[in-house]
């Protein structure tokens, strides 16, 4: 049997590299993966050569595939594809076909094998999981449809291409192919989901029942448990003809909502991230890198350009055209083609397979992974270009599923705003104070215990919800942080802070960094106003503008002494409110509503 060695050195660097890549494309606003990527063109064998692809490396990359796989399955939440289900239907197949037809044409056009033809069709029609995370929240489109209809087209396109991929797998180095090994291979298929769904419909839920009432606490249980279903779902896989990685995602689908409790699922899927997401997966994307052949750009740069050029072209028109039946608009469907333009994990996995299956060549390899670097690169730039166009012509719908607002901490002010807020949206408080929870719930108002830093306690509110969160406590670290919270756990749009007296800990630079707006639009003596406020000391007025203008230049035409006067609220001409913000637009006719000190 021949020996098998572990380099530790070569691991820890490659784990290293990956984690400085990740770090260093995040900072820009792009997903770990490009970095990841990138590092491993650089510092593996194609360049630098100070990393190598030893057994070891292949190994972990392999249970990194299949562990990322599951949980990608993990992480979809089918009211996602509920709240924009045709629409994100419409996108996701015109934004997968016209792409895929494009890429299979223009390889068998250059010669190559129809097989190759489809393993590259495939990783053109993909679209980036990674649309519903970063982005979204940097240009403020959480809550909008498009938001919802690219999660929705996301998903449902990255299933068709695993579906598509593991079908093709088949039959990938059969040199014909005949009607009845066409209805063997159907029926494998079939038999695959069928099983598959049956499992995770009838015998998970039952056996997370069975594993709640045992009363088992063992963390390393569940997490192998875990594996023991991923895994078997990848062998039904494998056993149906199919690349494992359909069974992995499978997997993760049905191990989210129906094999543990929600309380233990948070947990093992926060495990389960780390393992995943933090070690396996990157080994995978860095040793993906390894493969990659610079060369292209002198030998094959006219190639590379026309896949690239398609994959875009095809991604955004084919989208736009396919939308139209929606009936929200072409223009919508180009924005949500530029946003779904991305490719990520499922691409860079699919092609990588068909590298090793020796269905596709290092060139056409290479090419692919370039294509999707530049193509997810141009997301942001042409989503915020499109959706900047949509507001301009007052396009931009706004989805009304979200209404709440939560707010952090029960004091004087906190009360008075709710109380305001209340009549034109639903409003929650909550405080780890009992006397206060109790004192807000006496005056009719919506009030839990809890800690607003907690997770656990944070879901209770019904985030999912809420349109608004405002960290209105006088320490102003635990507002900011309550905000990073409701951003990226929750992806509340709209996160206030206060900053409380002269606290320089929390400035611009951090609020920029979680998209959280200043409340007040200063820092302010909050205990002062607490104080104004209980005692009666204080009077509400209203400002009406004469003429559109700008917050900011309002505050400067005002000149305002916020030791004395607070702007808190914006009224509109149907009399509903909206939090006073520095990069809000005051329009001809509605009121600021200032708190007086008397």
């Amino acid at each position: 049997m021949e020996e098998f060695h572990i380099n530790i050195l070569n691991v820890s660097a490659v784990l290293l590299s990956a984690y400085l890549g990740g770090i260093a494309i995040r900072k820009i606003g792009y997903p770990a993966i490009l970095g990841e990527l990138l590092i491993g063109i650089l510092l593996g064998p194609g360049l630098l050569g100070w990393l190598e692809l030893t057994p070891s490396i292949k190994v972990l990359s392999e249970i990194g595939i299949i562990l990322l796989m599951v949980y990608i399955g993990m992480e979809i939440d089918f009211h996602d594809l509920k709240k924009a289900s045709w629409p994100g239907l419409l996108a996701a197949i015109g934004g997968f076909f016209v792409p895929f037809a494009l890429g299979y044409f223009t390889i068998v056009w250059f010669g190559g094998k129809p097989m190759a033809g489809l393993f590259v069709a495939i990783a053109i029609g993909v679209t980036s999981l990674a649309t519903k995370s970063r982005i979204l929240i940097d240009l403020k489109l959480l809550n909008t449809r498009i938001a919802y209809v690219m999660m929705a087209g996301a998903l449902i396109s990255d299933t068709l291409a695993l579906v598509i991929f593991s079908g093709i797998t088949n039959f990938a180095e059969s040199s014909a192919i005949d009607m009845q090994q066409l209805l063997l291979i159907g029926a494998k298929i079939a038999a695959f989901f069928g099983i598959t769904i049956s499992i995770g419909v009838f015998v998970l839920p039952r056996l997370g029942k069975y594993i709640s009432k045992s009363g088992l606490k063992n963390s390393t249980a569940y997490f192998t448990i875990i594996l023991i279903v991923a895994f078997g779902y990848c062998e039904l896989a494998e056993l149906a003809g199919m690349h494992s990685i359909l069974g992995a995602f499978m997997a993760g689908l049905f191990i989210k909502g129906n094999l543990f409790p929600k309380n233990i699922s948070k947990e093992l899927n926060k495990a389960f991230y780390d393992v995943s997401i933090g070690f396996m997966a990157p080994i995978f994307f860095v040793s993906a890198g390894f493969f990659v052949d610079i060369n292209v750009f002198k030998t094959d740069l006219g190639l590379l350009i026309l896949i690239t050029a398609l994959a875009v072209i095809g991604k955004i028109i084919g989208t736009a055209l396919f939308y139209l039946p929606s009936r929200n608009g072409w223009r919508e469907g180009l924005t949500i083609g530029t946003g779904m333009n991305g490719r990520g994990a499922v691409e860079i996995i699919i092609a990588e397979i068909g590298l090793r299956m020796g269905i596709i060549d290092n060139t056409i390899f290479s090419i692919l992974v370039f294509m999707a670097i530049f193509t997810t690169l141009t997301v942001p730039v042409l989503l915020s270009w499109t959706a900047n166009w949509l507001r301009r012509r007052g396009e931009l719908v706004y989805m009304e599923k979200r209404k709440g607002t939560l707010i952090l901490g029960v004091n004087p002010l906190s009360l008075w705003l709710a109380k305001r807020l209340m009549g034109s949206q639903q409003v929650m408080l909550i405080d780890n104070n009992r006397e206060m929870v109790k004192r807000a719930q006496s005056q009719g108002l919506n009030c839990i215990y809890g800690n607003a830093l907690n997770e656990d306690s944070f879901a209770e509110t019904s985030p999912e919800n809420l349109s608004a969160f405002i960290g209105l406590t006088t320490n102003s670290q635990v507002n900011l942080l309550a905000a990073q919270l409701a951003r990226e756990a929750f992806l509340i749009p709209q996160v206030y802070v206060a900053v409380s007296g002269k606290d320089s800990s929390v400035g611009n630079g951090l609020l920029e960094k979680f998209n959280a707006a200043r409340l007040f639009s200063a820092t302010v003596q909050l205990p002062q106003w607490f104080t104004a406020i209980s005692s009666g000391k204080f009077t509400e007025n209203t400002k009406t503008m004469g003429k559109d203008l700008p917050v900011g230049e309002w505050l400067k035409e005002q000149n305002l002494n916020f030791d004395t006067a607070l702007p808190v609220l914006i009224q509109n001409g149907d009399g509903s409110t909206r939090l006073f913000r520095t990069d809000d637009q005051l329009k001809t006719g509605e009121k600021v509503i200032l708190m007086e000190k008397s």
